[in-house]
């Protein structure tokens, strides 16, 4: 029956309608063939030919409307593109250290802090909501001659939930040192800083909905 089926093959089959007709003849005969239901057999790995893993799908998510849920997902995802902004700015920008790295943001506080006159004016109108306050801190790395140094960095985010998605309004990052005798520095306005361009890159994927929900 093999040998039938594979010059069957090369004869050609009997088609109607474009649909595959099992029954094909073969000289003066007529064989009819019943259709074979394929099964998929379970792996069972060996020395030579171990088991393929399963592709996993990483589940995405629209971007959170809830100022927390979205903070935890960006803290997640922060250091990576602060630390691509860090590598690609170099050519460009010759201030930017290549051995400063940002090993993890955390620490998310959200209680708002009383604004002092001029600080920061926004627009008050009916449609307008105002803006989001949030607090966090980052560990930084930094290789120098002799060895590396770690200090913690603190930082201030401004954010709005337009009609179009969450932006930043406004940040501000207070540097920490390495030693703790020296404070860390005064706040100053950090948007095109570092941390503020990736936090911009951050929310412009996260209006895409380009950010993962979660890790397996």
């Amino acid at each position: 029956m093999l040998q039938c089926l594979t010059v069957a093959c090369w004869l050609g089959f009997q088609m109607d309608s474009g649909a595959f007709n099992p029954n094909f003849t073969l000289g003066s005969q007529t064989l009819q063939t019943k259709p074979t239901k394929l099964r998929v057999l379970p792996c069972t790995p060996t020395l030579l030919h171990p088991c393929l893993p399963k592709p996993t799908l990483l589940a995405q998510s629209a971007c959170p409307s809830d100022v927390e849920t979205l903070t935890s997902l960006m803290l997640r995802d922060l250091p990576d593109y602060a630390n691509r902004v860090i590598q690609r700015s170099r050519p460009v920008n010759e201030d930017i250290d290549m051995n400063l790295y940002i090993i993890v943001a955390g620490r998310a506080e959200f209680q708002p802090l009383t604004l002092g006159p001029g600080s920061y004016n926004s627009v008050t109108t009916a449609n307008v909501e105002p803006p989001q306050q949030v607090f966090f801190t980052t560990l930084e790395r930094q290789y120098v001659e002799g060895g590396a140094i770690e200090r913690e960095s603190f930082h201030w985010l401004f954010l709005t939930n337009t009609d179009s998605g969450w932006r930043l309004a406004l940040m501000f990052t207070r540097l920490g040192s390495p030693s703790p005798e020296r404070p860390p520095t005064p706040p100053r306005e950090s948007s095109d800083g570092i941390m503020g361009r990736a936090v911009q890159l951050w929310l412009r994927d996260c209006r895409a909905d380009a950010i993962r929900a979660s890790y397996r």
